[in-house]
């Protein structure tokens, strides 16, 4: 199969808003030693998207300068030493850029197979935020069956996979969003309890939804004030994750708190890790998740598909909060 020399693609033509996604014409990528070739089927659209877009997130050295972290299609070639794949082959992956294409290279390892009975633009709304929460909850957070999760943001990409890996692996889901339909979409999606932040106090709630306990790992992408009332819903030996910090990066920190209740505070970022530590994941994915998707307990939540060209509005949306769930753009 002869592959053309150009591809469509959609480039940041500057920082700044929606509008400054255009689109463009681009070479078609090489795949390097360990790394395919995929023809593009869908892309998710992510955070850090929007970040990247923005000016706020730079792009790694050996990166893509095309936004796009997660996509699905076909393999349709091979770079040196790279064995796992053959052409033809349908596959989801977690990418280090570039998603916004028709064709991206991806390091051989980071993809997976289309889970059984998903469609590929379902699949493409996977790698990033289960890579992100498997990596932070059940990883880091160490999140076991039988403990509670509280996850801000449920109804996000990020809220609406944590949710259902967790009750999936048999524990008891907190939620906060910021209406109560969005409230509603979590409790349908397994939550026990959603918290509409606009109108309740999340630490008072959650309080009182575990008898005073709190709960044991919290995933929180919001930072700033909030970082006190996480630090006070946590029960002893827990644990908080900061995946991002969406109200700032710094606060105040109650230390003794944290003493009394020998609390674990941690964090990580996705993007800048070893190509070995995305591969390591992914093997846990298809050893722990894949199997659950397959038999119907943990399904892919997409609000909207967008084409390629109209990603400007995609990042829109996304900015609205005004979704549930994921934003895919299809070629």
């Amino acid at each position: 199969m002869s592959l053309p020399e150009k591809m469509r693609a959609v480039e940041i033509s500057q920082p700044g808003g929606p509008e400054v996604l255009l689109a463009t014409e681009r070479p078609l990528p090489t795949p390097q030693r360990g790394e395919i070739l995929v023809r593009v089927a869908a892309a998710g659209v992510n955070r850090p998207d929007i970040l990247q877009r923005k000016g706020l997130y730079p792009v790694p050295p050996n990166a893509s300068d095309l936004p796009g972290l997660e996509i699905a299609g076909e393999v349709v070639a091979s770079g040196p030493q790279a064995i796992r794949w053959n052409n033809g082959d349908a596959v989801c992956a977690l990418t280090h850029g570039g998603g916004y294409a028709e064709y991206c290279v991806v390091p051989e390892g980071q993809a997976l197979a289309i889970p059984q009975g998903l469609s590929l633009v379902e699949a493409a709304s996977l790698p990033e935020t289960f890579f992100t929460v498997w990596t932070n909850v059940f990883d880091r957070g160490g999140l076991q069956p039988g403990e509670t999760l509280l996850v801000h943001g449920g109804s996000s990409g990020i809220g609406v996979s944590a949710i259902q890996m967790a009750k999936a692996m048999g524990s008891r889901v907190i939620i906060t969003a910021g209406s109560d339909d969005k409230c509603a979409a979590c409790i349908e999606l397994g939550a026990d309890v959603a918290i509409n932040y606009r109108k309740q106090d999340f630490e008072q709630e959650v309080l009182s939804a575990t008898n005073n306990k709190g709960v044991d790992v919290i995933l929180d992408m919001v930072g700033g004030d909030y970082v006190p009332k996480n630090i006070r819903c946590l029960a002893e030996l827990g644990r908080l994750v900061f995946i991002a910090s969406q109200r700032g990066a710094k606060t105040e920190l109650d230390i003794m708190r944290v003493m009394l209740k020998r609390l674990t505070l941690t964090g990580s970022t996705l993007r800048p890790r070893t190509n070995e530590f995305k591969a390591a994941v992914a093997s846990d994915l298809r050893e722990h998740i894949w199997p659950l998707i397959e038999q119907g307990k943990i399904k892919p939540v997409i609000f909207r598909t967008f084409a390629l060209a109209d990603a400007s509005e995609a990042h829109a949306l996304m900015e609205s909060s005004k979704h549930v769930g994921k934003l895919v753009l299809t070629l």
